[in-house]
């Protein structure tokens, strides 16, 4: 049984860093696919762990770690999306050698598809776009989470039930994770699709059926950023749909990549 996604940093050993950017918790080098995970808002390259331990010997997971969480605390964060693609981007140049496909959740989706637009744009069409938990980046909204007090922001974190209760129940480590989450809200709501060719890789759309943050018609309208093929997956759940769908949601990236 494939084990919930993790959430949180506790525990999990950071020395599997390739560099500053990329954690690689389960090394597979004769891989045929490279998996590139993007967090979510607040989150960090751990939240993928279970990831790398579910899929197969036929796919290398590579974790991204933004700057200011974890390991990388002590870094400014980047508070533009479009800054954040580049960086990962450039990156990920010494890995291109195998098919990359692409896997973020909520923001970590729109930096994938940043990423990806990036890599079409150098000649190197990724495997496949995975979107999780988040509308298409043609459909905007006006929100302004990142002005809210601590004490806002760590309601929203509680509403959402994407940061465990254990970690928002502890100052010190509250007082750690809200400076990262705050700056990565800033770049998510100041973020502005810009109009460009659509993508040739194929996009797998995901959501929870009760997300409030992403409607499903949302969601579907990844289709129009693709010319490739397009597909939507709905869940039961919320937000972090995922935390509960872990194995299903496994099952499906193995059998796109493989």
């Amino acid at each position: 049984m494939v084990t919930p996604f993790a959430g949180t940093a506790i525990g999990v050993p950071l020395t599997s860093a390739t560099t500053s950017w990329v954690r690689r918790f389960r090394p597979k080098p004769d891989a045929a696919t490279r998996l590139v995970c993007f967090p979510h808002a607040g989150g960090s390259a751990s939240y993928y762990l279970p990831v790398a331990r579910g899929v197969p010997a036929s796919v290398d997971v590579l974790a991204i770690q933004y700057p200011g969480r974890q390991d990388r605390r002590h870094e400014p964060g980047i508070d533009d999306i479009e800054r954040l693609a580049d960086l990962v981007t450039a990156e990920l140049a010494d890995w291109r050698d195998r098919p990359l496909a692409l896997f973020g959740h909520s923001m970590g989706a729109m930096v994938g598809y940043e990423v990806a637009r990036r890599l079409e744009r150098d000649g190197t069409t990724p495997a496949a776009l995975i979107a999780s938990g988040r509308r298409a980046p043609s459909r905007h909204r006006e929100t302004s989470v990142h002005r809210l007090d601590d004490h806002g922001l760590r309601a929203e974190l509680a509403r959402l039930s994407g940061t465990g209760s254990e970690l928002l129940d502890d100052v010190d480590m509250l007082n750690m994770i809200l400076p990262a989450t705050r700056c990565d809200y800033r770049a998510v709501e100041s973020y502005r699709h810009r109009p460009g060719p659509p993508l040739r890789s194929p996009v797998l759309a995901l959501v929870g059926d009760q997300d409030t943050e992403v409607t499903v018609t949302e969601a579907e309208a990844w289709r129009d950023h693709t010319t490739g093929a397009f597909e939507l997956r709905v869940f039961p759940g919320g937000h972090f749909y995922l935390n509960e769908h872990a194995a299903t949601v496994l099952e499906l990236i193995t059998r796109r990549l493989t």
